[in-house]
């Protein structure tokens, strides 16, 4: 325990003691323990877009096991994927990373304008595999939101009073945006602000673009002088849309990429007071050991940041 864990704590001081633990547990594990900063391995990429996409280009993948080794040996905060991945690992892994139960899931087998994933885990099954905390999707635009956020609202009900922390993605997407729209500067800063109120503990969106999608905020940032222009910049508004920076705001790694790409990504949000980052096929897909190589030189940018 740190000043620094026990600050943001206090922001969620109406919550449970079970609840404080398990986000004190996530915050004081791995490399970068006690710093307030958070670098978690997602694995749910097999379901939502099949298995030879996701891990052909490193078979190891194709083992549940091998992403607890790789959550582990890289010093991960957490590791969070489906139940399928976490129950065929939990209790040869229990105790040695926390876990992130992912509890609704999408497939790419079919693909509408509006998107709403099936719920596919349960919180009794959160506890039963040991799990931190429980993940939620939600895709604001989306003409099915408002399921979404009905089902959000009775699954963080009970998560919370079970004593696990909430992990919400925030994705953006449906007939409501358009594709440009999805990481639009004030569409994913919207997402933040719906997750706060929502009621997640800890948020998930991905770098926002300089693009504004909503005709009525493009006047309101060009009258406000709201700056944009940097991605340490955008990054410093989305989380300002997250109360102010009083929850926790981390951000996703995105689709494959080169190494230098992606530490450039990790600094900007670093610089911008992100909180953190969730990065997956930019991890699993590499070798372990150039896995391990990357996820430290994230948590080395996120250390000096703290």
């Amino acid at each position: 325990m740190t000043p620094r864990v026990r600050e943001i704590l206090s922001w969620y001081r109406t919550e449970n003691t079970g609840v404080l633990t398990n986000i004190s547990r996530l915050l004081c594990s791995g490399n970068l323990a006690g710093t307030g900063k958070l670098v978690i391995l997602p694995v749910d990429q097999g379901f939502e877009h099949g298995p030879a996409r996701s891990f052909a280009v490193n078979s190891a993948g194709y083992d549940p096991t091998y992403h607890f080794e790789l959550a582990k040996e890289a010093g991960c905060n957490a590791y969070a994927a489906p139940l399928g991945f976490l129950a065929a690992g939990a209790a040869d892994y229990a105790g040695e990373v926390p876990l992130i139960l992912k509890l609704n899931n999408s497939d790419s087998l079919y693909s509408g304008d509006d998107p709403y994933p099936a719920i596919t885990g349960s919180v009794d099954e959160a506890l039963r595999l040991g799990c931190s905390a429980i993940g939620f999707t939600i895709y604001p635009g989306s003409a099915l939101r408002g399921e979404m956020y009905g089902e959000l609202r009775e699954i963080f009900e009970e998560a919370r009073s079970k004593g696990l922390a909430t992990v919400l993605w925030s994705y953006p997407r449906g007939s409501g945006i358009s594709k440009e729209g999805e990481t639009a500067i004030d569409v994913v800063a919207y997402a933040a602000q719906i997750a706060a109120q929502l009621g997640a503990h800890i948020i998930k969106v991905k770098p926002p673009t300089e693009y504004i999608e909503q005709a009525a905020a493009k006047k309101v940032y060009e009258k406000q002088g709201i700056g944009i222009g940097t991605l340490a910049e955008r990054i410093g508004h989305v989380v300002d849309s997250a109360f102010s920076g009083r929850r926790i705001v981390i951000f996703s790694g995105g689709a494959a990429k080169g190494e230098d790409a992606v530490l450039d990504e990790i600094r900007g949000i670093a610089a911008g007071g992100g909180f953190g980052s969730i990065v997956g096929r930019n991890a699993f897909q590499r070798s372990k050991e150039d896995a391990i190589s990357l996820l430290a030189q994230i948590q080395n940018i996120y250390r000096e940041a703290a």
